[in-house]
């Protein structure tokens, strides 16, 4: 199918990066937002070979480098800070780096930018209310009171998915695992050149994001799912981390003061089993498939969705086998990594089998390492 008039539900990662993989098939592509400042988190966020060769597929490989810090290797610490297995990573695009650090303001920047300079539409500060699908395309009232009609829709609306709501209002609702994460951006030092991750009933990592930079993530219990106030959160996350005897942990905790330069948030999971659309409206990333970050794999998934989508839409006769080619490519790889990150959580909070985090990555790169 070629030519056809789409809509993107969601101006975020998922979203931006389906726009841009339709609009290289030579799609009109609307993307809104509800976020009227289209902002995003100013921590960082890890990802790996997959990610690069996807990038690459997108064309954006150079810009996306450009703000990013690459590396070629994951380095297992145990609570104490003793190294007890480094692991290289291979590289999946000859020539460029195994993983990367980037901030997310940098990289929203990046594929905003390539998103209106390929020729799609954004509108901020807009949500879609009504989807009436007739069978022949979707017509859309938008909150703004505008109405219009599109071929098919795409919902890349995240975890919390209104298109998921509009369309299955059955689905299941995301699930708290018990865990939560912590994230705060510091000075990298010299040694950090590739991602540090510590092992124990409080996870820790260390990922570098440019010559200067690097973010630190820390997942913890948090039974109850407690709501928390800006107020507070850096005292809370410095004594999360005195349960980290790691001599370089506690001397970055101890930097940890400001509120405002904490990210707190409650790690919840979802993963459709059935159809991952309704006629001519499609949900993809974390609307179908949110993992928790412990494999860093969250982000990758809904880019390589994006290019899978648009592939499969050119590839097909009509939008529903599109869609269904889709989920088939998707769906093991997809539950992979949502099953493999929630056994690291679970083994964590004592709910399971503790998961050698050395294992896990290996076998993750394995995976990703195969084609999309």
């Amino acid at each position: 199918m070629r030519h056809m008039r789409i809509l993107v539900i969601g101006g975020g990662i998922g979203g931006l990066t389906s726009a841009l993989a339709l609009r290289r098939f030579g799609h009109d592509v609307d993307v809104i937002e509800r976020d009227p400042t289209w902002s995003v988190y100013g921590v960082g966020i890890i990802q790996q070979g997959n990610v690069v060769r996807a990038m690459k597929q997108l064309d954006l490989l150079d810009d996306y480098l450009d703000v990013a810090f690459g590396f070629d290797h994951v380095e297992v610490f145990i609570p104490t800070g003793q190294s007890v297995a480094k692991i290289p990573t291979p590289a999946l695009v000859p020539g460029y780096p195994a993983n990367v650090g980037i901030g997310r303001p940098a990289l929203h920047k990046v594929l905003g930018d390539r998103t209106i300079a390929a020729g799609a539409t954004v509108r901020l500060g807009i949500t879609a209310d009504a989807l009436i699908d007739d069978g022949d395309g979707v017509d859309v009232r938008f909150s703004d009171g505008s109405e219009a009609r599109y071929d098919i829709v795409v919902g890349a609306d995240g975890l919390y998915s209104t298109t998921r709501a509009l369309i299955m209002p059955d689905a299941p609702e995301p699930e708290f695992t018990g865990q939560a994460v912590w994230r705060h951006n510091f000075a990298r030092p010299a040694e950090v050149t590739g991602l540090c991750a510590y092992e124990g009933p409080i996870g820790v990592g260390l990922v570098p994001l440019s010559s200067k930079q690097m973010y630190m993530f820390v997942t913890t219990p948090e039974p109850g799912n407690p709501w928390r106030e800006r107020t507070g959160l850096a005292a809370a996350m410095r004594e999360r981390l005195n349960a980290v005897p790691a001599p370089v942990i506690r001397a970055l905790a101890s930097q940890i003061v400001d509120d405002e330069a904490v990210v707190y948030k409650p790690l919840e999971w979802l993963f459709l089993e059935g159809d991952w659309h309704r006629g001519r409206i499609v949900l993809i990333g974390d609307a179908v498939h949110s993992t928790t970050p412990h494999l860093g794999q969250g982000a990758g998934m809904a880019i390589e969705d994006s290019i899978v989508l648009a592939e499969e839409l050119a590839a097909a006769n009509t939008p529903e086998h599109a869609f269904a080619a889709f989920r088939n490519r998707r769906y093991e790889r997809c539950r992979f990594i949502v099953e493999s990150s929630l056994a690291i959580c679970r083994g964590q909070l004592g709910l399971g089998p503790r998961i050698e985090n050395a294992a896990a990555t290996r076998e993750m790169f394995v995976k990703v390492a195969e084609p999309i």
